[in-house]
């Protein structure tokens, strides 16, 4: 996973509103765990290092799909979701945002004291990763993020990010122990964000030379660790437009997402009952835990399953997101009883929706899918940080929430 691509992400400020995190959460903590289940510690670690991953991770869950708060938001959730049971995952989440990345060292000891892990090399693994892209990556963001992942077998990935509030953009570096050979030579698992021009990297390959001489800064092109890799280039205007979602792939799960549809398969009877909507979500989140690389090239698919808090692209199907986490639970469960078919049959959506896609002529552009969410939002719940959406009878105008201090109501301010 070494190098797995790049993204430009825009900063978008606000809070995430409780009702909208517990269930991040939650729908968080199913997903992790059906990984786990299928793929193991490695295959997740591996995944969270990917950039086009993280964000369909983060689109999914219900976050603005190209905006840098997906960091923020999935690592807390993450945090928040594996920590309370981190000795049944063998997982643990360290670090944050702010004065809690400071905190790391004193998580690491503590998980090594509990699990016999070696802290101290974890310890430098997390400050050396931070150094490196705060110091020898001198590319003009300030970390103000950084989260340490480590499963008991010691395998970890770190996640940080820094700012450049002057050009309204952040930047996302992932880090993978598993592709890690040294830590001041070509080390970064990705880099996420704007290609700015030349700047400095003294942990390039390419300035050997120079950290073995007196670290002078030769006449080089070191933003080359971005043109190596495959860059997602993320908009910065809110919202979805047509340009940004693979039309094609998203014909298959809506083809699919029908109940007649899935009358039709064996593999899936038992998931027969559920709406038209809900399967819509299920397929995307099931392809976000068992799709492959190429999948996620363009995660803003995924804001056809849970929206985003701010209506954009549409408000969050608050019931559709239920049914979602409540589905997803009882297969994780079930499976854990080694009854693996609700688990097999919810693989099975993503993989008959991506078979699909090669038969299906789309026939919707996405403006009017967009719309139709919308026109629909109310039936399913939706919900925006300014409240529920009412009926089409109704005529109440809606409220905009109070400004409250970050978390006094269990809002995640994003940065």
């Amino acid at each position: 996973m070494k190098r797995s691509g790049s993204s430009d992400l825009a900063l978008m400020g606000g809070g995430i509103p409780k009702w909208l995190f517990d269930r991040m959460t939650r729908l968080s903590l199913v997903m992790v765990e059906a990984i786990l289940t299928e793929y193991g510690h490695q295959a997740f670690l591996s995944r969270l290092s990917d950039p086009f991953w993280f964000q369909s991770f983060g689109t999914v869950i219900g976050m603005d799909w190209n905006s840098s708060g997906v960091t923020t938001a999935v690592m807390r959730a993450l945090k928040r979701a594996i920590n309370p049971q981190g000795n049944a995952l063998g997982l643990y989440v360290c670090g944050g945002k702010g004065k809690h990345s400071l905190k790391t060292p004193d998580e690491l000891r503590r998980i090594g004291d509990a699990t016999g892990l070696d802290a101290p090399g974890l310890t430098r693994a997390s400050k050396l990763s931070a150094k490196v892209d705060n110091t020898a990556l001198q590319d003009g963001y300030q970390l103000y993020l950084h989260n340490f992942v480590l499963s008991t077998a010691g395998d970890w990935t770190v996640i940080q990010q820094g700012m450049k509030p002057t050009e309204r953009s952040a930047r996302r570096y992932h880090w993978h122990s598993g592709s890690i050979e040294s830590f001041v030579n070509e080390p970064h698992a990705a880099i996420c964000g704007d290609h700015q021009g030349e700047i400095l990297n003294l942990v390039d390959g390419q300035a050997l030379p120079t950290r073995e001489g007196i670290l002078a800064i030769a006449a080089e092109h070191p933003d080359k660790i971005l043109k190596e890799v495959p860059r997602m280039k993320l908009p910065r205007q809110k919202g979805v437009r047509a340009g940004d979602v693979d039309l094609k792939r998203l014909s298959g799960v809506l083809w699919l997402a029908q109940e007649n549809q899935v009358a039709q398969f064996e593999d899936l009877l038992l998931l027969r009952g559920l709406g038209p909507r809900t399967l819509q979500s299920l397929a995307l989140v099931s392809e976000v835990i068992h799709g492959t690389p190429t999948r996620f090239s363009d995660p803003a698919r995924f804001s056809f399953a849970h929206g985003s808090k701010g209506g954009n692209p549409y408000p969050v199907p608050t019931k559709v997101y239920d049914e979602t986490i409540e589905t997803l639970s009882k297969a994780v469960r079930l499976a854990k009883m080694c009854d693996t078919d609700r688990q097999n049959a919810l693989r099975k959506l993503s993989s008959l929706a991506q078979k699909a896609e090669d038969r299906i002529t789309p026939q919707t552009q996405v403006e009017d899918l967009l719309e139709k969410e919308r026109r629909d939002s109310w039936q399913h719940g939706g919900r925006t940080i300014h409240g529920f959406v009412p009926g089409p009878e109704a005529d109440v105008p809606q409220r905009k929430p109070k400004s409250r201090p970050d978390d006094a109501d269990g809002q995640l301010s994003l940065f």
